[in-house]
């Protein structure tokens, strides 16, 4: 091999050594200094069910009680800090936090999901599944079962919490248990449009069509007064006609009682 080549070789080879050394050094210094954050990227998880909460609403209320966060190291980032602030919110469920190696701040946000409304004279507010009240809220209406009359419960409209009353849980527990049958309902779901609670908690139910109210009495024995109210359409109207009753109750076992 000439000294030609050799020289040519060994330049190279120098070259891409430097150029290896550089590029290591680089890349560790890119590494060793903290990433900043570069933004916000927010996920509704549930956001086709509800549309209590959207991406404005948790930028808003990240810039009001947390401060700034762009240009923050985002290992400093206090994640648990802004879980704290969106689950604050009470149409939030639960929501997470975390950082990615893009510099985004990222945060899921999961809505509670209402089973009833609740609508009293001095308001109104919505109950979940697990009977977790929380108030309306004014960017978005939940299409759900609304309940409204003489309603046991002491909260009020800006409640936001669990029923403490244990006799007020024992109702709701068999609202929310009459609510869920219809919901999963083929038939009720969609034919009773209103549900009026009486003195006493016992409920009134109203039809979308017809004149008659049905009378349910407590919220007990569901099934089996829903089968009444059927067997009232089934069999009793089609021998007295559509308008011969404008009161149907089915509060005692066993009977259909007309008037």
């Amino acid at each position: 091999m000439s000294k030609i080549v050799r020289y040519i070789i060994v330049s190279i080879c120098g070259i891409l050594l430097a150029g290896g050394l550089v590029a290591s050094f680089l890349c560790g210094k890119a590494y060793r200094e903290p990433l900043k954050c570069t933004g916000l990227s927010v996920t509704i998880a549930d956001s086709a069910v509800n549309r209590f909460v959207t991406r404005a609403d948790v930028e808003k209320f990240l810039k009001k009680e947390y401060g700034d966060y762009i240009g923050q190291h985002i290992d400093s980032i206090d994640l648990c800090r802004v879980e704290k602030i969106i689950d604050s919110r009470s149409a939030v469920y639960k929501s997470e936090a975390f950082t990615t190696r893009d510099g985004k701040l990222n945060v899921t946000v999961t809505q509670r999901t209402p089973a009833v409304r609740f609508q009293k004279s001095d308001g109104g507010f919505y109950a979940d599944a697990e009977g977790y009240l929380f108030p309306l809220q004014s960017s978005y209406a939940s299409r759900v079962q609304i309940i409204d009359g003489e309603i046991p419960l002491k909260a009020n409209s800006g409640y936001k919490g669990a029923v403490t009353d244990p006799k007020e849980q024992e109702w709701l527990d068999k609202v929310l248990a009459v609510v869920n049958y219809m919901e999963n309902s083929k038939v009720w779901k969609d034919k009773i449009v209103q549900i009026t609670v009486c003195d006493g908690g016992e409920l009134k139910m109203v039809p979308r069509r017809g004149q008659e109210v049905f009378l349910f009495g407590q919220p007990v024995n569901i099934e089996d007064k829903f089968r009444r109210m059927e067997m009232y359409y089934s069999n009793i109207i089609p021998a007295k006609g559509q308008v011969a009753y404008t009161s149907v109750s089915v509060e005692y076992d066993g009977q259909i009682v007309c008037k």
